[in-house]
């Protein structure tokens, strides 16, 4: 499998939206808060400093992931999504390096994550690369969030 990560480009908005509103729909639903930030990436992602990324085989997306600011230095690791057809050949423990060696680089302090524990596989991988359960605070953003990880950069 001949994959690159490439940073968003405009033309593959579209592709970041289906991609994240498919697995939202198979396993949960999609809330007013997906709707905003995928809807309006260049708003909610990218002006405030974050990025947003995906995974090109050939000429066809097949995976994205997203960076978004929290505050100065913290960033919540979000919108992963990988096509069922690209599922299981690691391209999500691809983009997880990607991030992780980004959010270095920029010289970030930690990444979090909000997911739910349904999510078995996804919250494997994120403990492999060394995301550890905290307490998820009063204002989480998702009604399916259930968990909450974070990693510290250094």
């Amino acid at each position: 499998m001949n994959v690159e990560i490439i940073p968003f480009q405009n033309e593959y908005a579209g592709d970041f939206k289906e991609l994240n509103i498919a697995w939202l729909e198979k396993y949960f639903w999609v809330e007013p808060h997906d709707e905003e930030v995928l809807g309006k990436p260049q708003q909610y992602i990218l002006d405030p400093g974050g990025n947003i990324f995906f995974v090109k085989e050939g000429e066809k997306i097949i995976g994205t992931v997203a960076l978004m600011k929290i505050e100065e230095g913290i960033f919540e690791l979000t919108k992963m999504a990988i096509t069922p057809a690209a599922q299981g050949k690691r391209i999500g423990q691809k983009l997880m390096e990607h991030c992780l060696n980004y959010a270095k680089e920029k010289g970030w302090e930690k990444l979090i994550i909000y997911s739910n524990r349904k999510l078995e596989n996804a919250i494997h991988i994120y403990k492999k690369y060394g995301f550890k359960e905290i307490p998820i605070e009063g204002k989480n953003p998702y009604a399916r969030g259930d968990i909450k990880l974070e990693l510290p950069l250094y």
